[in-house]
């Protein structure tokens, strides 16, 4: 019953075909260790993610795997892996679609993606999303709850497990196809798109836990360091040429400010428009270059943003201010290009298309430390630690805020201690909590009041995160970076 529902899924959401059904319906029999199927009369309506987990019991129950949750992910995957093509494939198929419409291809492979359970999206359902209003336009927060816990089973078996360098990160190439261990997750189902971009090799695939819409990651095939230089700015537009509707950045080089994985190469994208994108001018910035016009945005953390019909101009302005960034050092500011040769100043790329014309935006970054700030001068201060201590990211520059999961509960200790109904809070909320307490109006929307005050702490995440602060003394500073290029 339970396999005949998995198929009956498969070929609703276009995976197999009729001619599949008994081949496929074989394999899962021998991934159960079973002869022949069991006959049931009842008629079995259960969604993807629940069928799949019936079926994993019955593996459980049966000794093929053992009662954790990444046993049975990677049971899951590889019996996903059955309705599957092979890359090449799927290659194929994109790029047949491709040729109709770059939307069609891209539509279909993240349908595949998520038919195919790669990615989780009934974990991601889980995550909490709000609106906040801001003096910088509308931010989105996330509460991340699509990441289960690992049971204590699990986090001893992973102590105890040996360790491996195959593949060498979670982003190479060689984990498509890969079926996990209890240390590194199931690939089995994972598939990637190859494409050249700047005349190199590149994957791209989704994101098995996505903040947003379509969110994939473009990869290098080869595992090498994450850098950002001219060649980065050449990739990222082409990218845009490939599938306009789809934006593309990537985190800094550099640690602090930059992402969780620097050893290796890669771009985060999707199809999703961002805050940050509609932020409005605050200055404009002269250039001698006719072709790219230039501006400062008014957002929390620096950033100019170009724009032109000319790629190449674009790189080659993009590549200027680069070069004047990483040498730049305004000690008023506390930037400072490098302490004894260690670089601090690095940025943030992201490009985009608006029509025909081609727009990028370099988030000026700066990870230098002090006795003060341990953690990083541009990075978030202690006092908003209670929300966000983590490094700020492409996806957080951008305007939408990934916040750890244990906010949930501690946001409703928060709510209730404002009501007055419990004194129950945590240590590091109650300083924020009693401000807000005496703030409160019984005519204020208690949810709204409190989502307003979280947006509010992550602007301060992300002015924090400004390299020029975004009054009179911080805009002139940076009007005069911009005369340096």
């Amino acid at each position: 019953m339970l396999i005949d529902r998995l198929i009956a899924l498969g070929l609703e959401n276009g995976l197999i075909k009729n001619e599949d059904i008994i081949y496929i319906k074989n394999r899962i029999l021998a991934m159960l260790k079973k002869d022949e199927p069991e006959k049931f009369d009842d008629i079995c309506t259960l969604n993807l993610y629940d069928t799949l987990d019936a079926i994993c019991e019955i593996a459980i129950k049966n000794g093929i795997i053992d009662d954790n949750l990444q046993a049975k992910d990677i049971f899951s995957s590889t019996i996903m892996n059955l309705f599957l093509d092979k890359p090449s494939v799927v290659n194929e198929k994109f790029w047949s679609f491709y040729k109709m419409d770059n939307k069609v291809a891209t539509d279909w492979f993240y349908n595949q993606s998520k038919s195919s359970n790669y990615i989780k999206v009934d974990r991601i359902a889980k995550n909490k999303v709000y609106n906040a209003s801001s003096k910088y336009g509308n931010l989105v927060l996330t509460i991340n709850l699509s990441k289960p816990e690992k049971d204590p089973k699990q986090i001893a078996l992973e102590k105890l497990a040996p360790s491996s360098s195959y593949p060498k990160c979670l982003l190479c190439v060689e984990n498509e196809g890969y079926e996990g261990r209890i240390n590194h997750p199931d690939r089995a189902n994972h598939r990637m798109i190859r494409m050249q971009l700047n005349n190199r090799d590149w994957c791209m695939q989704y994101s098995p836990y996505l903040y947003y819409n379509e969110h994939c990651i473009v990869l290098s095939t080869s595992h090498i360091p994450m850098q950002i230089n001219e060649e980065t700015f050449k990739t990222l537009l082409d990218f845009t040429t490939v599938l306009p509707h789809y934006f593309i950045g990537s985190n800094a080089d550099l640690p602090i400010v930059g992402g969780s994985i620097l050893s290796h190469e890669h771009y985060q994208g999707g199809n999703y428009t961002f805050p940050m994108t509609n932020a409005n001018k605050l200055f404009n910035i002269e250039l001698d270059d006719q072709d790219v016009k230039a501006y400062a945005i008014n957002w929390p953390l620096s950033t100019i943003r170009l724009s032109s019909i000319n790629k190449a101009s674009l790189v080659k302005i993009g590549t200027r201010i680069l070069n004047a960034w990483r040498n730049y050092s305004d000690a008023e500011q506390d930037i400072l290009s490098n302490t004894n040769g260690t670089p601090h100043n690095t940025v943030t790329p992201i490009c985009r298309r608006r029509g025909e014309n081609y727009e990028m935006d370099l988030v000026l970054r700066n990870n230098r430390q002090t006795d003060e700030f341990p953690d990083g001068i541009f990075h978030p201060h202690k006092d908003v630690h209670h929300i966000k201590k983590e490094n700020i990211g492409l996806i957080e520059v951008m305007g939408l805020a990934v916040l750890p999961g244990r906010l949930l509960e501690e946001l409703t200790f928060v709510k209730n201690y404002i009501l007055g109904k419990s004194n129950e809070v945590a240590d590091y909320h109650k300083a924020w909590a009693d401000e807000l307490k005496f703030k409160y109006s019984k005519l204020d929307d208690i949810e709204q009041y409190v989502v307003s005050a979280l947006g509010d702490k992550f602007s301060r995440v992300l002015e924090d995160a400004g390299v020029f602060k975004l009054n009179e003394t911080g805009i002139a500073a940076f009007k005069k970076f911009t005369k340096s290029f």
